[in-house]
């Protein structure tokens, strides 16, 4: 090898020297003492060991004298191909140590909407992490560009086409706005921290600017506020090292795309499924509550529960599960909260979880415990209604495999939207249910108004009716007109469950050369 071509690989090496160093040691620091990791540092958490293949290292703005560069300072965003448990994924991020993770004004983007990171994802058909730390646009551009171009959606369709292909991922690290804010939404599931990320529209100074409205920065676009009042974020974790578990727990559920069946866990064959503790959950009291999530436990395999925005939404709790190793979808009414009825944030949570299982293949589990929508001027305004049909729009458009147990109570449109007509329309039963247009609870009073109110004794009554009617809603009553597929003793859940899911998940590995490919509503 000649002289010439050892100088340009010496130069390689410095070039990429100059990258790993990000924006200078004073730039690193700073992010350091905020109690934040670089960017190269996250992907190095995140990914497997020695898994990281960067693309566009070489990227940014060199300073040169005489010919000869003297330094380049790199471009505001890393990425490249990796492995996550040895599956290949795609990851980038912005750089919040060079510009503070602004838009490079390059004419063929890294990373970022419409850039290359994301054509890797969407040409490898392989999952892609967006680690989301920046600002976006600035108007500093216009002096690197020259002239002003017009704002528009540029590179958001293949974020958006992405949704229908393979798992998307966003984590906000850090205080996120425009572009990659953006990103952080456009995904399947997303994650931020407690204490050290935002993620917002527009920041306090430009909010001020526009509106005149002072913004105090530490209640601004903060987890709780986008995670458990918003829904913008799907969920919350104390550090940068929590989200990176989550993501690779999350990614653990998924296929690498909508054309493979997600991965499977081991089968025990030692296990006789019998869960003789699922009969005492249930309280004989019928107004009484309880934790749904201990049914969620014992019907799933141990330690592969992963909640689905556990804060938001509280009145439904979505699950990633496996049972018996079959990958599964949970969707189950908590008592807990509203009694389980249905208002608006809860519904959306509903919709956007089914749109993810059947997106990537994911049977459902619907375990039912409803009284129906929620009533009153709270629900009203939360867009209990609209956002409930719109979420039995989606019910009925499923096409994944579906069995419902209900659990107790399943009444009205609330509780019959975990009925599913599609398919097999399988459901069976527990000896706690019960079911109806209306629950009797209200609906005796107004149902048998007159009657009541001309009785000698009108809450005798009123109980008389009550218990007449719970005789005949017997769930027994409905098996003898094969109106319910099986009333089953609760503690065979898990052994019923794990025969048709085994079937399920068979027939959707079929079927998988004729899936839609709708995507996901973000």
């Amino acid at each position: 090898m000649t002289d010439a071509w050892e100088d340009r690989l010496e130069e390689i090496q410095k070039r990429k020297a100059w990258s790993e160093d990000l924006g200078g040691e004073k730039a690193v620091q700073r992010q350091h003492d905020e109690g934040r990791l670089t960017i190269r540092e996250r992907i190095d958490l995140l990914v497997d060991e020695g898994s990281f293949k960067e693309v566009g290292q070489l990227t940014g703005k060199g300073s040169y004298q005489d010919g000869e560069v003297q330094s380049v300072t790199p471009a505001p965003y890393v990425g490249g191909l990796a492995e996550i448990d040895g599956r290949p994924v795609v990851v980038g991020g912005e750089d919040f140590t060079v510009r503070g993770g602004s838009s490079s004004g390059l004419a063929r983007r890294k990373g970022g909407q419409g850039g290359f990171i994301e054509d890797l994802a969407h040409e490898y058909d392989i999952p892609l992490i967006n680690l989301s730390h920046g600002a976006g646009g600035s108007v500093n551009s216009l002096l690197r560009s020259g002239y002003a171009p017009l704002p528009g959606k540029d590179g958001l369709e293949r974020s958006i086409s992405l949704l229908g292909r393979v798992p998307v991922v966003g984590a906000v690290l850090g205080a996120s706005a425009g572009g990659p804010a953006a990103r952080a939404i456009l995904t399947h599931w997303s994650v931020m921290t407690e204490e050290t990320s935002s993620i917002m529209i527009a920041g306090p100074k430009v909010v001020e600017r526009a509106l005149g409205e002072k913004v105090d920065r530490s209640a601004f676009g903060t987890a709780r506020m986008a995670v458990d009042k918003a829904g913008t974020i799907f969920d919350r974790v104390p550090d940068e090292k929590a989200a990176f578990d989550a993501i690779r727990r999350f990614l653990s559920y998924m296929p690498q795309n909508v054309w493979e069946l997600p991965p499977a866990g081991a089968r025990d064959e030692t296990d006789d499924h019998l869960r003789p503790a699922l009969r005492g959950i249930v309280p004989e009291n019928r107004t009484k509550p309880y934790a749904m999530k201990k049914i969620v436990a014992a019907l799933m395999d141990e330690g592969s529960v992963f909640e689905f925005r556990a804060t938001y939404g509280k009145s439904v709790q979505c699950y990633l599960a496996r049972l018996d190793g079959v990958p599964v979808g949970v969707v189950a009414n908590n008592p807990m909260i509203n009694g389980g009825a249905l208002d608006g944030p809860a519904a959306m949570k509903y919709t956007n979880f089914i749109d993810l299982c059947d997106t990537f293949h994911l049977p459902i589990v619907f375990l039912v415990d409803s009284p129906g929508f929620m009533v009153g001027s709270r629900a009203e305004q939360s867009g209990a209604l609209r956002l409930g049909v719109q979420c039995m729009m989606a019910v009925t458009q499923l096409r994944v495999p579906t069995i419902s147990v209900i659990v107790r109570k399943c009444y009205g449109l609330g509780g019959g939207m975990s009925l599913t007509k599609n398919g097999l329309d399988f459901k069976i039963a527990w000896p706690s249910a019960e079911w109806g247009s209306l629950p009797r609870e209200g609906g005796v009073k107004v149902a048998f108004r007159s009657e009541i109110e001309n009785a000698d004794d009108p809450k005798a009554r009123e109980k008389e009716i009550e218990d007449e009617l719970l005789a005949l809603s017997s769930p027994l009553r409905t098996a003898e007109a094969f109106g319910i597929e099986d009333v089953i003793d609760p503690a065979e859940t898990r052994g019923y469950l794990a025969r048709y899911l085994h079937l399920a998940r068979d027939a959707t590995g079929r079927r998988l050369g004729k899936a839609r490919r709708k995507g996901v509503r973000p």
